[in-house]
């Protein structure tokens, strides 16, 4: 029923003592009045509750009580209960200090601080850890001051290296990288100068600064990559980049007229081995042409050997059938081919004289000659 100020007894029939009417007076101090109290407050909270309600305009409005009831509870709860996590963040939640579990981005629940606490680092942003300079962040572009420490490491042919670069990072698991480890970036850059000199040990100077730059990067970015999974560091490698790769500033001038030397030996190189494309050429043909010529002299000694074996064979077997008339033709044909190119005169054996003859290969001249002699 609707509370309303009483002005009479606390009953209709206006007795004494009713539970909202005054008590009997008497001597001693009077007893506070409950319904002047209850005025009071129903005053009040009207004044601060928007609207009336109740019979005659002035009663307290219960629906309107627990609708505001229920904000000031969403407010709280909103405040005490939840916590946002933006879209590039991971909630990470610990209850009593202790890893309890990750919450995505969104809206989450959680019980009041202390019992549960939210860390949210940013998973998504990518982090810059330089190594060898210290850039100004002013003005990232720029080569930044150099730091030697850092900088100067040694190759695997013993020669010293300025090398400054630069390592990319973002955060995969936040839980690890909250509490594995106790200075993530100061773990990162570590890591990095302590991978990137593994691998230049490995290499000469030559080939670190011509073409061994993209090999070294992605070595060096695998090498951290594995140190951190051993840590338990909850963080990727996305890139590493080579800033700066040169000789030290001190020797700087020698190294140039190093290079300027090896520049020139590489040219006199080249220009021997166009000297000798030209030349090996014409000589190996030379030498086939010289092999050739020895290899057909080869067959003809051989093929004239083997006619002659052939002959004598046969002037053999004949001298083996008729041995008078072989070895009458034998000294024939050796007297032809003594007095072939001589000048003959021919006696008769009965001593009448020189036989008259006519020197027909004379006439013929000195081939025919030969070659009627041979015959």
């Amino acid at each position: 029923m609707p509370w309303s100020n009483q002005t009479g007894g606390g009953w209709k029939g206006g007795g004494n003592g009713g539970p909202w009417g005054q008590g009997p007076r008497g001597n001693g101090p009077n007893p506070p009045d409950l319904e002047e109290l209850l005025r009071r407050s129903q005053d009040k909270l009207k004044q601060v509750l928007p609207g009336r309600g109740g019979q005659g305009g002035g009663g307290f409005n219960p629906v309107l009580f627990i609708a505001v009831l229920a904000v000031v509870v969403a407010f709280l709860g909103y405040n005490f209960f939840t916590f946002r996590v933006e879209p590039d963040e991971q909630g990470v939640v610990l209850r009593f200090g202790q890893y309890q579990r990750s919450a995505p981005p969104g809206l989450n629940f959680r019980l009041p601080y202390p019992i549960e606490a939210v860390y949210t680092p940013q998973v998504t942003r990518v982090n810059r850890t330089t190594v060898g300079s210290i850039q100004d962040d002013r003005n990232p572009s720029s080569s930044g001051r150099d730091v030697p420490q850092e900088s100067l490491m040694l190759t695997g042919d013993e020669n010293i290296v300025d090398v400054d670069f630069a390592v990319f990072w973002v955060i995969n698991d936040a839980s690890k990288y909250l509490f594995n480890v106790q200075n993530p970036e100061g773990t990162v850059k570590a890591t990095a100068e302590s991978a990137m000199r593994e691998i230049i040990g490995r290499s000469d100077i030559q080939r670190v600064l011509t073409e061994e730059r993209l090999g070294i990067q992605n070595a060096a970015q695998q090498l951290m990559q594995d140190k951190l999974n051993q840590y338990g560091a909850g963080i990727q490698i996305t890139q590493v980049q080579l800033l700066n790769v040169g000789p030290p500033s001190e020797v700087i001038d020698a190294f140039r007229d190093v290079q300027a030397a090896e520049q020139d030996q590489d040219r006199v190189q080249n220009e021997a081995q166009t000297y000798a494309n030209r030349v090996i050429p014409g000589a190996r043909g030379q030498a086939s042409q010289i092999v050739e010529a020895a290899n057909a002299y080869r067959d003809q000694i051989v093929a004239e050997a083997k006619g002659q074996a052939d002959r004598f064979s046969k002037v053999y077997e004949s001298y083996k059938a008729a041995p008078a008339v072989t070895r009458e033709r034998i000294y024939l044909d050796t007297l032809s081919g003594v007095f072939a190119d001589m000048d003959k005169i021919i006696v008769d054996e009965k001593g009448s004289g020189v036989v008259p003859y006519m020197p027909l290969p004379a006439l013929q001249g000195a081939p025919a000659a030969k070659q009627g002699g041979s015959q």
